[in-house]
């Protein structure tokens, strides 16, 4: 019976992070049963199977940047149901 390769790791990957952002990635990474290591190679291995980044990324045009920024500063007006929502909006 012949061995499996033995895949040697020894590329090392350094990137700086807010502490929070490892501190909550970490947490969800203990609740999934993988280390650091073992997660950012999962990412890696996903990128390599889906030639890319394994979720979209989008840029929102200058309407959407608008609205987010009106919601950000006003709280965004809230309606109990879609009537009240349409009456609003004169429809």
């Amino acid at each position: 019976m012949a061995k499996a390769a033995t895949k040697i790791k020894s590329a090392m990957v350094r990137a700086r992070i807010e502490p929070k952002l490892k501190t909550k990635a970490e947490k969800y990474f203990d609740i999934l049963g993988l280390s650091t290591t073992q997660a950012i190679t999962l990412f890696f291995k996903q990128v390599e199977l889906h030639r890319g980044l394994p979720f979209e990324i989008n840029i929102p045009n200058a309407e959407t940047v608008a609205a987010m920024k009106e919601i950000e500063q006003d709280g965004g007006k809230k309606f109990d149901s879609a009537d009240e929502l349409f009456k609003h909006l004169g429809i």
